[in-house]
């Protein structure tokens, strides 16, 4: 096959739904909710868990990925909602992402059901590794900044926008794999290796991990291999990762929170210096050539000759803020007004302060642009549907 970038290995269902907060606190009321249960950290096995679990990440301002005891949680919540059906996945994401600006993409898919046909870009060749359809919905939650939940003795206010994913599919707890997928790489000069995070069980993470590293051995010798993180249900898997593929990873890209979740600290984003210790800690628990990290305020690369990575990260920042200013329907034109627009301050002066570092960082800033009915979800995965074309002769 003559497709340049290669995307695996999972995707899904979303349900997007609308922000409302007068049905959030109407179930406060109803579920009797106190101000001291809202927490992040509790397990979801029903309704009144997942409204407390929003609204502690609310609360917090923070985005994350949970799993929750059953998708009919996920129908029944939803119905409460106006919500939009896409397509999930970093993968897929990037491929449709990339795909506005005129780039195709081989697909690995573990799902096929009538959205994933109707969705996919239509000229993406891909397997599946899913003889039969299944639908396991991902419940998307989206709350903008200042948003606001007052019911009973809870106020909370979000301080800036974020999205929460919850879900239990067992497609992408199994996540099979199809070894076909090799068939289609031979001329990629970039692939994608995300999806592994809902994985269970070690065994079938280490077999996972086998089969693709046998598909990279299909990949031409110059091909740039690029592991995107998640929220992981065991996060001591991602050594295990490190330890099967590090050796043959290029590029490890990473969000905010996953970076705290790795160094199990707060970081300070918009402090230099801060930034720069955390990037030297993460260096030494992993053998990865080179670190994307990505934020809302800016995106750099981390490592030797990290500034190769100038142009992919410009990219990457475009599109992200693009998709989050006009959401799935931007248009080339869109995506150039974006590129063509000057970065906040506050973040030109952290790009800058980065910079200064040598050769070893490279930091682009995020565009300035109004939020109108902005798009939280997907920005990590719309990120790198601008970075991997970039990195194409």
């Amino acid at each position: 096959m003559s497709e340049k970038i290669a995307l695996g290995f999972c995707n899904n269902v979303d349900y997007e739904i609308v922000w409302n907060a007068e049905v959030l606190e109407d179930l406060v009321k109803r579920y009797k909710i106190r101000a001291e249960e809202l927490t992040a950290a509790g397990e979801v096995n029903n309704e009144r868990d997942l409204v407390v679990s929003i609204l502690g990440f609310m609360r917090d301002s923070a985005g994350s990925e949970r799993f929750i005891a059953n998708s009919a949680l996920i129908e029944r919540f939803a119905r409460r909602f106006e919500k939009k059906i896409t397509l999930g996945g970093t993968s897929v994401r990037a491929a449709i992402a990339m795909r506005a600006l005129g780039y195709t993409s081989a697909l690995h898919l573990i799902t096929q059901n009538d959205h994933v046909r109707r969705l996919i870009p239509p000229d993406s060749p891909y397997v599946c590794s899913n003889e039969r359809d299944s639908e396991y919905p991902h419940l998307i939650v989206q709350f903008p900044k200042d948003a606001r939940i007052r019911a009973d003795a809870i106020d909370i206010r979000a301080r800036q926008p974020n999205r929460l994913i919850y879900h239990c599919n067992a497609d992408r707890i199994a996540l099979k794999l199809n070894e076909d997928f090799a068939d289609l790489i031979t001329e990629a000069k970039a692939l994608l290796i995300s999806g592994f995070n809902a994985i269970q069980s070690e065994r079938r993470l280490a077999d996972r991990l086998h089969a693709v590293g046998r598909m990279i051995e299909a990949l031409p010798k110059s091909a740039i291999v690029f592991l995107e993180d998640g929220a992981y249900f065991d996060p001591g898997f991602r050594q295990l990762i490190f330890r099967r593929l590090g050796q043959k990873i290029d590029i490890f890209s990473l969000n905010e929170d996953e970076l705290r979740s790795h160094l199990k600290r707060p970081v300070d984003f918009q402090d230099a210096d801060e930034v720069r210790a955390a990037l030297a800690d993460w260096r030494r628990g992993s053998p990865v050539r080179t670190l994307v990290l990505h934020t809302q305020d800016w995106a750099l690369a981390y490592g030797e000759g990290a500034s190769r990575y100038a142009a992919a990260l410009k990219a990457g920042v475009t599109m992200a803020t693009t998709r989050f200013r006009y959401g799935d329907g931007f248009s080339i034109e869109d995506y150039r007004e974006i590129e063509g627009s000057p970065p906040l301050e506050r973040n030109a002066r952290f790009a800058r302060a980065m910079n200064a570092a040598g050769d070893e960082i490279i930091c682009a800033p995020v565009a300035a642009v109004e939020q109108v009915n902005a798009t939280t979800i997907g920005l990590g995965d719309a990120f790198v549907g601008g970075f991997l074309p970039a990195l194409l002769p």
